[in-house]
């Protein structure tokens, strides 16, 4: 008889596992800060709460406290809160329902502000951790035959790109690559001037990390770290809205998006090379751009979404009467279905892509 000996490199095993815990980890702080968000404002408001949930499916921890049952549930891939009233007609003066619209209207959006004062306070961090916030004041312009022609020079501020206000390096750089013919209407301020270049040359390659200029960043300090994180903030929103806009009109195409599923990948990896590299600034950003693009996508005025309550809202403090809470019903009902299929949709195409590898 042949005796074969098992060997687990569980140091190996662990280096591949911590990451995948750390995303699911760090998604679940985010669905339940965004959750906490509607939960609070409703408590603040006196509105009852009849659940407060972290995850999907069966409960694998439950307890009643008060009024409101608070559950931890299987499946880390959402949340929710159950308002009284939020769906359907109830006679309880304190359901969501009952309420007035501004109320109501604050208690929606609660869930997106949160996530993206959180996203704020990661780029804060990060600002801290790189010691440096960047600007969008040229520090050098690259020796060759395009100087000339782009007219930018050392100490120029940038101001907008294409129309496109910029706030930070970032902005302008991603205002640079959506360009297609490398021609760029720009604005800057030189000595206190402002002056507009129309048709400008710029030679920009996001792979090869090239560009005609280079904008330069200035010490983190006291006095600069908040509005270096909302400008960089600002700067991701804008980031965000464009991609979205680009996705639209088919810049982008649908096998480009991903869901929970290959974001936690890509979290995972960019956790482990910033531990590896000793790199944390990356892994914060990584995390403040996620926790910010969810706030902003579920303020998307579509059915079943956050933003999609807030126009039902809106439409009833511009006619003074609400929509019927059936046809509302409706409305969220059928949008969630077809959000569902665009998750499985996205779902398979991420798994899909691990197995390509």
């Amino acid at each position: 008889m042949q005796n074969f000996l098992l060997s687990v490199d569980f140091g190996a095993l662990w280096g591949k596992i911590w990451p995948i815990f750390f995303a699911i980890l760090f998604f679940g702080i985010i669905i339940a800060l965004h959750e906490f968000g509607h939960f609070s404002t409703a408590k603040l408001f006196k509105i009852k709460v009849n659940e407060f949930s972290i995850g999907m499916g069966p409960a694998l921890f439950k307890k009643n406290r008060g009024e409101t049952l608070y559950a931890l549930r299987l499946l880390p891939i959402g949340g929710f809160v159950s308002l009284e009233g939020e769906d359907e007609t109830s006679e309880d003066p304190r359901a969501f329902g009952n309420q007035k619209a501004w109320k109501r209207f604050i208690v929606i959006a609660a869930g997106a502000v949160l996530n993206i004062i959180l996203g704020l306070v990661l780029i804060a961090v990060m600002l801290v951790l790189s010691g440096s916030a960047p600007t969008t004041t040229v520090s050098d312009v690259t020796e060759d035959m395009y100087t000339a022609e782009t007219g930018v020079q050392t100490g120029d501020k940038i101001i907008s790109i294409d129309g496109t206000r910029v706030h930070s390096a970032r902005d302008l750089y991603y205002c640079l690559y959506r360009n297609n013919d490398g021609k760029f209407d720009i604005v800057l301020k030189r000595d206190g001037e402002k002056l507009t270049f129309e048709q400008m040359e710029v030679i920009y390659d996001m792979e090869q990390g090239f560009c005609s200029f280079i904008v330069g960043s200035e010490k983190v300090s006291a006095l600069n770290i908040i509005p270096g994180a909302v400008k960089e903030t600002l700067s991701m929103t804008k980031m965000i809205w464009l991609s979205l806009i680009d996705m639209i009109g088919g810049n982008y195409g649908m096998d480009e998006l991903s869901g929970p599923v290959g974001t936690i990948g890509i979290v995972a990896d960019t956790a482990s090379d910033a531990v590896n590299s000793a790199d944390y600034a990356s892994i914060i950003f990584m995390l403040a751009f996620i926790t910010v693009n969810i706030g902003l996508v579920n303020l998307l005025p579509l059915p079943a979404l956050d933003g999609g309550r807030l126009l039902f809202i809106a439409i009833e403090c511009i006619f003074r009467k609400p929509v019927p809470k059936k046809f509302e019903a409706i409305v969220h009902a059928a949008g969630l279905v077809l959000l569902l299929l665009l998750m499985a949709f996205i779902t398979f195409n991420d798994i899909s892509n691990l197995i390509k590898g």
